[in-house]
Formats: structure tokens, sequence, C-alpha cells
């Protein structure tokens, strides 16, 4: 009796392997290589769960493994031959470990051919990992030390479009166009919470997110954004901007989608771009708004019949600045679209 049961229990595998594509050969060495410390669940065998287990290392991984689940332990070193039998890794998660860069051995990541996605938040980084997969699509470093970006660590990488390096140390002098450089298919970077006093320099055209939340940002170039022509989600909150260091039309591009301004210095309403959709400018300075500097087009060429032409704004936060209700006229002329006014 159990020897049916085994029977059965092989032939359901092989058939959810077959669903997933997994050769029956493939199954069985997987099936049989689980470390006894993580859990290889049989409905998903390319998937190994090591987290929460209070690991020190990391135990040896089955060979077809895809995604790799490391959080939530105690591990401190990933030496060299760490991950050299899990040469499949699509995805690995090592998240709040205690990993610094000088356990993390030479070219344990960068033989790894078909890596996507690598998850390091929460560690004791000192810098950013080197040499790193060329096939990396999302690389997450938040919240450990960092405070190096080396130079070339991104040449190669065509296919990153995801960097997450929020709530770490880092300086004007690390973000620079030689230490991004190699960023080409860059979506969204997260720089928020670092220490930078100026806007990041070498960003890509292709950066359409950009989050640099609670630095300590003055001012903003005149032409930053004129080789960043997608940017579609640009969040400022929580720095040290005023107007004065606020070109006027410094925002007023086409590709922008929302706008974060919050708990700043800003005294003025800067002009509003007429695509724009969300605009935060909550807890500034702000004591009015006119609505004939900051609406992008002249209200008297709207037509009233139709939305044509009309600026896109939906929701604005003013609340938490020196504005008194109720909104100009002017300024509800124009954006005759918003649905939302906090003030």
């Amino acid at each position: 009796m159990a020897g049916l049961q085994k029977i059965l229990v092989v032939l359901c595998l092989v058939t959810r392997a077959i669903s997933q594509d997994m050769p029956y050969e493939e199954l069985l060495a997987q099936i049989q290589a689980c470390p006894r410390e993580c859990n290889c669940p049989q409905n998903f065998p390319r998937a190994v769960y090591c987290d929460n287990k209070g690991l020190k290392s990391i135990p040896k991984i089955p060979p077809y493994t895809w995604y790799l689940y490391l959080q939530n332990n105690l591990i401190e070193t990933m030496p060299l031959d760490a991950l050299q039998n899990a040469t499949q890794l699509r995805w690995i998660n090592l998240n709040r470990n205690k990993i610094t860069s000088d356990k993390v051995g030479e070219g344990v990541l960068g033989g790894m051919k078909h890596l996507a996605h690598l998850y390091m938040d929460d560690n004791l980084l000192s810098t950013v990992p080197s040499p790193l997969p060329v096939s990396l699509e999302h690389l997450r470093l938040s919240r450990n030390r960092i405070s190096k970006i080396p130079a070339g660590v991104f040449v190669g990488l065509d296919k990153l479009n995801l960097l997450d390096l929020q709530g770490n140390k880092l300086m004007d002098d690390a973000v620079t166009e030689v230490s991004l450089k190699g960023l080409t298919s860059l979506v969204q970077i997260n720089l928020a919470k670092n220490q930078l006093s100026s806007m990041p320099l070498g960003l890509p055209p292709t950066t359409t997110q950009l989050f640099l939340d609670g630095n300590n940002i003055e001012k903003i170039p005149d032409d930053y954004f004129k080789s960043l022509p997608k940017m579609a989600f640009l969040r400022l909150n929580h720095n040290k901007l005023g107007s004065a260091g606020v070109p006027k039309d410094i925002f007023n591009i086409s590709s922008m989608l929302d706008l974060q301004l919050s708990h700043n210095q800003l005294t003025e309403v800067p002009v509003i771009p007429s695509g724009l959709e969300h605009l935060y400018l909550d807890h500034n300075k702000i004591a009015s708004v006119n609505g004939s500097s900051v609406c992008p087009v002249s209200v008297d060429s709207l037509d009233d019949s139709t939305n044509d032409g009309v600026p896109r704004l939906r929701y604005l936060r003013l609340d938490g600045n020196e504005i008194s209700p109720p909104i100009p006229r002017d300024v509800v002329l124009c954006f005759r679209l918003l649905r939302s006014i906090v003030i």
C-alpha cells in the first residue's frame, strides 16, 4: 500500500511538472536536492522557500530552481560557491538579512546568466555589489548603508529598468554620470532618503520615474529635464526647495503626469503642465494661487463646449499652506477637470 502511494505521489508530481514545462528528470533531481531547512512546494517545483528559518548561511540550492526566497534570516555571507549549483535562478530574495559588502564573494552574482530580479533590501551593504549579471531587470538595495556606486558597475546591464537605492547614505559625489553609466533601459530609480543636496546627474533619457523624497535638495538647474524627455512621475517631497531655486516653468514637460513637492519651502505655485494629472503642493509656504500665472494655456482660448485642450489636472493638494478658501475663479476655469482639491 505504501508503495502504491509513493507511485501515485510521483505521478501527481510529474503531471504538475509537465504542466510547468519541467522534464521528469529535472523534477526528480529538484525534489531530491531540496534542503531540509527549506520548503519545496510540489505544485511549484521551481521555487525554493528558505525564508524565516533563522539561517546563518545559504544552503545548497537545487539545480533547477528559478525562484529562491531567503528573506528574514540571519545570513551574513555570500561566498563564491554559495549558489554555484543553481545556475538557472531568475529571482532571488535576500531581504532582511545581515549581509555586508566584504562578505559578498566577487563573481557570486555576475555569473548568473538568467537572473532578472535581485532583492537585497535591509542588509548591511556599503556598496553596490559588483559584478552584476547582465540579465538583471530589477535591482532593489534599499535601506542598506550604501555610500558608494562603483564606476562601471552598471555597464552592460542593458535590461535593468528598476533601481531602488532608497534609505542609504549616498551623497552627491556618489551619484554621477560615471557611476550611473550603462543604465540605458532605466525606467524607475529611487534615491529617496539619502544625503543628496542636488539633483542627480547622469540619468538616462529613458527615465520615467524619479523618486528623491527625504533628501536635502535646494534647487533644480534650469535645463535639468531637457535630457529627460520621458519624465512622468517625479517625487521631491521633504526636501529644502524654495521658489528661488525652482525655475517657474521647470516642470512644464509634456510627459509629466504626477508631481509631488510636499513639505518643502515653496512660496509660489510653479507652472502646471497641461498633461499633469496629480499635483501635491501641501505643507509649503504658499500664500496665494494666481490662475493666469500657473495655467499652461490661456483661459480665454478654452472652448466651454468641449474639453479639447483643457489641462488634465484632476487632483490638487494645497493644504498646510497659507491659502484661505475659496479657490480663485480663474484657477477653476483653467483646471475644469479637477475632481478633488484639498486646501
